[in-house]
């Protein structure tokens, strides 16, 4: 019997609310697919499933917020009978278990009062859209469609109630606000920086970008981060994670990617094996990332994958960016805006497009001598944008 429990979809995250069932007893899922949404302070977030089998139970409704952890729903695998999880049990451990965390739930009911899951939620893929750009939750919506559809209509207004964007807004603030303090409390800082010069790369990246059509034209994005993940092949102690006083290296490279949200605040979704990918899928996995990102539909693994992160506030108008790593990460590379500057070259004084990179890293897994390395390759490999469209991928 497989037990489906709350997991935790970040370092800061106590608690998280079950908003949908994808699934219900007697269904067949397999590993990784998507069987519920979970409202985190930042985001809902879809998530997967990590066995294939059977639904047997669902143990914990809609609607209801629960410590990571707490049972959710159990699976039964090939050849196994039926086990049901008494829900008093369960009811205990969901009350007893937020008080020491300091989290506000609502206890599950005892058996005779323990609902059935009711069915999805219907919603106009629009209407899930705005909702997630306003931070509304689509539970408290009353539908005004067909068969109580919720439509835009429904979400905006829903969106003008007192207090349900400052609330969202607020606990994303808190979140982040404790992720920051936790990583100044528990990590031994460091900071490098270098610029870059980046002619060669843009030359290659404009022409590159005229043999294609306009819909998959590449940023400078694509080759900053395939330049990242290739320069962490040769540093890889920056690639991991620090747990149980330890270094934990991650063999592979998932850049966290810092986005920015409509409403305020920030998520970082890994793109998941950055280093392996060519320049085309890179740039197409980014586009979707942020697009799902800002439309509140990040997969569980996205939100928890991520072995660094990257934050690029060029776009914004910023030189450099110094950033606070996210534990239990041990790096994080910031990277400013592309503009020129003048760059002595060869006894004269040229204007160059120039990128500030920066590099704050764990002084428990690396030292000032391994990271100034990692800015070394980093810069090689964006002197070199041929390679960067051939490694692990072949060409763009």
């Amino acid at each position: 019997m497989f037990e489906f429990r709350m997991p935790s979809l970040g370092a800061d995250m106590e608690a998280g609310k079950l908003t949908r069932w994808l699934v219900k007893p007697g269904d067949q899922v397999e590993r990784g697919q998507i069987v519920a949404v979970v409202e985190t302070e930042k985001s809902d977030i879809d998530v997967e499933i990590w066995a294939s089998g059977e639904v047997a139970e669902i143990v914990v409704p809609e609607g209801q917020k629960v410590p990571v952890g707490t049972l959710l729903a159990t699976l039964r695998t090939a050849g196994e009978e039926a086990v049901v999880v008494a829900p008093a049990l369960v009811a205990a451990a969901v009350a007893a278990a937020p008080a020491a965390a300091g989290v506000a739930t609502v206890a599950a009911p005892a058996p005779s009062a323990m609902p059935a899951p009711p069915g999805a939620l219907r919603v106009s893929p629009a209407a899930r859209r705005r909702a997630a750009e306003l931070g509304v939750d689509l539970q408290s919506v009353a539908g005004s469609g067909p068969e109580g559809a919720v439509q835009i209509a429904d979400v905006e207004r829903a969106a003008s109630a007192p207090g349900t964007r400052g609330d969202r807004a607020a606990a994303m603030r808190h979140a982040i606000t404790a992720a920051v303090e936790r990583s100044h409390r528990e990590i031994p800082h460091y900071y490098l920086s270098t610029e870059i010069v980046l002619d060669r790369a843009l030359a290659w990246l404009e022409q590159e970008n005229l043999q294609r059509p306009v819909t998959e034209r590449m940023l400078p994005a694509a080759l900053l981060l395939k330049a990242v993940a290739l320069a962490l092949r040769e540093v890889p102690e920056l690639n991991g994670f620090f747990k149980e006083g330890a270094l934990q290296a991650s063999a592979a490279i998932h850049l966290g990617v810092a986005i920015s949200l409509r409403d305020g605040g920030l998520v970082a979704p890994a793109l998941h094996d950055a280093d392996r990918k060519s320049l085309t899928e890179l740039m197409s996995a980014l586009r979707d990332l942020v697009r799902r990102a800002r439309a509140g539909s990040l997969r569980g693994s996205e939100v928890t994958d991520a072995t660094i992160t990257v934050t690029n506030l060029g776009d914004r108008g910023v030189d450099a960016v110094f950033g606070v790593i996210y534990p239990p990460q041990v790096a994080l590379v910031g990277l400013g805006r592309i503009r020129e500057r003048p760059w002595a070259e060869n006894g004269t004084v040229v204007a160059r497009p120039v990128v500030t990179a920066s590099l704050a890293a764990d002084h428990r897994a690396s030292d000032g001598h391994r990271g100034g390395l990692f800015l070394e390759a980093l810069a090689r490999l964006l002197q070199e944008p041929e390679r960067l469209a051939q490694v692990a991928g072949g060409a763009p």
